[in-house]
């Protein structure tokens, strides 16, 4: 695992709820709910945030909106590099907040 990995691991250990779990195939933070908070990917964490949050996360350098393939970015996910990793935390946080308060999406038959 590289450093950014490990890194990303451990903050998954540490945001209450968060399990660790994937999303497109990667690294990723599953809340109770079954919703994905966080991604690691190519040494990005991959968030999802609104309003502010959003916008205070774009405001970092080389972070951009998240597109898992060219052409199709994914409305208010943010791709944050590790350069910025003292900030990972905050923003894993923030999105494990928002996505754990979703209902669980129930089967119908």
């Amino acid at each position: 695992m590289t450093e950014a990995e490990i890194y990303f691991t451990n903050i998954t250990e540490q945001i209450l709820g968060a399990k660790a779990g994937k999303m497109f195939g990667a690294l990723g933070m599953k809340m109770p709910n079954g919703r994905s908070a966080a991604m690691f990917w190519k040494d990005f964490i991959v968030v999802k945030l609104h309003d502010k949050d959003f916008d205070e996360a774009k405001k970092l350098g080389g972070a951009q909106l998240f597109e898992p393939m060219e052409g199709r970015p994914m409305k208010e996910w943010v791709q944050i590099p590790f350069t910025h990793k003292s900030r990972w935390k905050e923003f894993a946080a923030l999105s494990a907040n928002s996505v754990g308060i979703i209902k669980k999406k129930t089967i119908r038959k």
